[in-house]
């Protein structure tokens, strides 16, 4: 194989980074959120619907070996969020510029023929020559969902530096929903102590807009727990609620976070 001149290396690190750079500030607006409190034996069992409605994505792969030199194997893992939504009939490609240069299905185990849904080895081929700025987009299509999720992002390649990629890496893959296309992170303890409430660990706290679930977090032990909140438009008012356990009271915070 010769030496790849795609730094693989330096895409899953920025898979991996830049995917969760979204907003790590607390509530946004300069107001003090009023809360309401509604008395529940049970704690809430919240979760974010995936689900969507687009078509199966026609990537067709070239003749790479007729236009490129040099390829490198990507190991991606599938995010625990989407695994239980992962099929034989799911899809992953990577372009550059535009150019699908990988095109794979679920990877087959070694030494049986059972696919591995939640796994991809992706032969990823490429003729760049040097320092060059290119735009590299990882896109996985959930069959079960009949989702599109894009990561993609400008970067400078470096030709010398890598080789490819030994180990798996997991692309936050949520973060780049096409139902969901705007994220946003805050701390949650803030929000709360802001409002009067204390917060304790293993507590779960839920974002919503309407009565759509937008993520849920667990509470931190520790003290500092970031909540990914999921939008459909800049602007959405997001109501937070959150679940004492000890107290068993479930207190809703209206306009909580601003999209």
């Amino acid at each position: 194989m010769k030496k790849t001149k795609i730094i693989f290396a330096v895409l899953a690190s920025l898979f991996l980074g830049a995917c969760s750079s979204s907003d790590n500030s607390d509530n946004s607006d300069n107001k003090q959120p009023s809360y309401t409190e509604t008395a529940q034996t049970e704690a809430p069992a919240w979760g974010m619907d995936w689900s969507n409605n687009q078509e199966r994505p026609d990537w067709t792969e070239p003749d790479f070996l007729s236009i490129y030199e040099n390829w490198t194997v990507m190991k991606v893992q599938i995010e625990k969020t989407l695994e239980p939504y992962t099929s034989e009939g799911d899809l992953l490609a990577l372009f550059v510029n535009g150019e699908l240069r990988g095109l794979a299905g679920p990877a087959v185990i070694v030494g049986s023929d059972q696919v591995d849904n939640g796994k991809f080895v992706l032969k990823v081929w490429g003729n760049e020559t040097g320092n060059e700025t290119v735009n590299m987009s990882l896109q996985y299509y959930n069959q079960t969902l009949k989702h599109v999720f894009t990561l993609s992002e400008d970067i400078s390649m470096n030709s010398d530096e890598t080789t490819g990629i030994d180990n798996d890496f997991v692309p936050e893959f949520t973060k780049g929903s096409a139902k969901y296309p705007i994220t946003k992170t805050v701390t949650v303890e803030p929000v709360l102590n802001g409002v009067g409430l204390t917060p304790a660990g293993d507590n779960p706290i839920g974002a919503f807009v309407g009565e759509e679930c937008r993520g849920t977090a667990t509470l931190s032990q520790g003290g500092t727990t970031h909540l990914t909140i999921y939008g459909r438009s800049a602007g959405e008012s997001v109501t937070l609620k959150y679940y004492d356990a000890a107290k068993q009271i479930l207190y809703t915070i209206p306009d909580a976070v601003k999209m």
